[in-house]
């Protein structure tokens, strides 16, 4: 990934201050470039990566910034860029699996103002918004919310309502989804392709709603003060004959339990599955971290029938080093 410097939106999708009833440019500087350095030995290094970089979005004027949890989850180091390039040392305070937003606090002033939290449901399917990078108009992007539903990731993740924007933004890790009284109503998460063979580029934002039942717990513990829900440690992907493994997490309790790349998920604890979003909360449903999930697999003509004991995600990642 780039720097906000290496990068711009065309002119013709760039938001224009004058379409705005909020100060625009004022709105846009509480987005930062957001860098983070992952340790080698990382749990998700292999497949996130050892340097990530994207946007965060100042949300208090005591430099409390939010972004999508991916970008900083076991970071060891985290810097935060203003527009006007001053670097300012970040510590991660927490990340939420079951939304996806991370939490940094700045270590020293940013001297930003903050966004407002809004709620994304009062913007409606056609609504005009922003999609806002770090470094202004150059970096944002003028959207349109095109829908909003239900979201499965295959890294057992589901949202029962996320945002849908088009234009894409290119560089879309937690950006700032600007709603029209200039407050923030998602945080940026995924590029997506909408449509067959003239597909076009959208992103997927996670609502910021969905945050404030979390907020002071990120802040104050790492992570939500609930019991975890039980995760599996397999990557599945929708096909035409049903959810289908698509890769393993090492060690992780599918691996233990000889779950391979290519079974057919049939059923959980007895009951069918239809799609990813099902596979999972049927899944989720039978308890919290450590409980017993029995699965129906097919491979190869054959059915199996294995039990995994289903783990804590959060024991897998290092901890944020101490500050």
């Amino acid at each position: 990934m780039t720097a906000h410097g290496d990068w711009k939106i065309p002119a013709s999708a760039q938001p224009q201050a004058g379409d705005y009833r909020y100060d625009l440019d004022r709105a846009l500087s509480a987005v930062v470039t957001l860098s983070a350095r992952i340790p080698e030995a990382a749990y998700t290094a292999e497949v996130l990566g050892t340097e990530r970089a994207g946007n965060g979005v100042v949300i208090d004027v005591d430099g409390l910034v939010l972004t999508i949890g991916y970008l900083i989850t076991e970071a060891d180091s985290v810097w935060l860029t203003t527009r006007d390039g001053r670097s300012v040392q970040g510590h991660v305070l927490g990340f939420d699996a079951t939304t996806g937003f991370g939490l940094v606090q700045a270590l020293g002033p940013l001297g930003l103002p903050a966004l407002p939290l809004g709620d994304s449901r009062s913007l409606h399917i056609g609504d005009r918004a922003v999609l806002a990078g770090a470094g202004g108009p150059a970096h944002s992007v003028a959207v349109e919310l095109i829908a909003r539903q239900e979201f499965a990731g295959y890294w057992e993740y589901v949202l029962d309502e996320a945002l849908f924007t088009a234009p894409a933004h290119p560089h879309w890790g937690g950006t700032a989804l600007i709603g029209p009284e200039g407050e923030l109503l998602g945080i940026g998460s995924l590029q997506l392709q909408q449509g067959g063979g003239t597909a076009r580029a959208i992103n997927m934002v996670v609502p910021i709603e969905l945050l404030l039942p979390v907020l002071d717990d990120l802040a104050r513990r790492g992570r939500p003060d609930q019991p975890p829900r039980p995760w599996l440690g397999l990557y599945a992907t929708e096909s035409e004959i049903g959810v289908v493994v698509m890769g393993l997490a090492d060690n992780g309790p599918a691996e233990l339990a000889d779950v391979q790349v290519g079974d057919l998920i049939e059923t959980v604890a007895g009951e069918p599955v239809a799609d990813l979003a099902t596979f999972f909360r049927k899944v989720w449903a039978l308890g919290t971290a450590g409980v017993p999930v029995p699965l129906t697999l097919r491979r190869d003509g054959r059915i199996l029938s294995p039990v995994l004991i289903s783990a804590d995600r959060d024991r897998f990642l290092m901890a944020p080093p101490l500050h």
